[in-house]
């Protein structure tokens, strides 16, 4: 059991309570057994988490559907679990539900792990995706500064020149400004 697999089992075991089904989900290694629990009725959501966890870690495209919605849920930890799962799955449509939830000025407060997870997947969606999430964020006083920081870190992760006028807009910002100058060094250093 790897320590992304053993938090989700720790932080879900009191959500489980005295369930069989808990000790069940974390030991099978059926994945058609883990992708039915997706798809029956009244399954407690910590069990989707876990199966569709298990499923996107090992590649299985079944669990796609349930960890994109995970990773627009309002626990953190829950978007955590999923970012990670998502990352391993391997299915191309990642990058751009990632993007669209990024991006969607009405979910702004939830945006933080799939900015993260675009980073990560370093998609031809990302940079566009993170610029564009960015961009709105470059408002005095923004209550998501959290978002605009993992925007401003993955842009310059990302390396890529087309984030230089956001960069350079985010070194007035001083939650942003040290990001926004490393960013823009590593892209300078990019450009080499």
């Amino acid at each position: 059991m790897d320590e992304e697999f053993r938090s989700l089992a720790d932080r879900v075991r009191d959500e489980a309570g005295t369930s069989q089904s808990y000790g069940r989900l974390l030991a099978t290694t059926d994945h058609d057994e883990l992708a039915a629990v997706l798809t029956e009725r009244e399954r407690p959501l910590w069990a989707r988490e876990i199966a569709a966890f298990r499923l996107g870690v090992a590649g299985d495209r079944r669990a796609f559907e349930s960890l994109v919605l995970l990773l627009n849920h309002r626990d953190p930890e829950r978007c955590v679990s999923a970012a990670y799962a998502l990352a391993r799955l391997g299915d191309p449509r990642t990058a751009r539900a990632a993007a669209a939830l990024a991006t969607n000025g009405l979910r702004t407060a939830y945006a933080l792990h799939p900015v993260r997870l675009l980073t990560e997947l370093r998609a031809p969606e990302s940079v566009p995706a993170l610029i564009t999430t960015l961009r709105p964020l470059l408002t005095p006083h923004t209550p998501y500064w959290r978002v605009a920081l993992a925007c401003v870190e993955g842009l310059g992760e990302l390396g890529d020149k087309r984030a230089a006028d956001v960069l350079t807009e985010a070194l007035a910002h001083p939650r942003l400004a040290r990001a926004a100058a490393t960013s823009l060094r590593r892209i300078t250093a990019n450009r080499a």
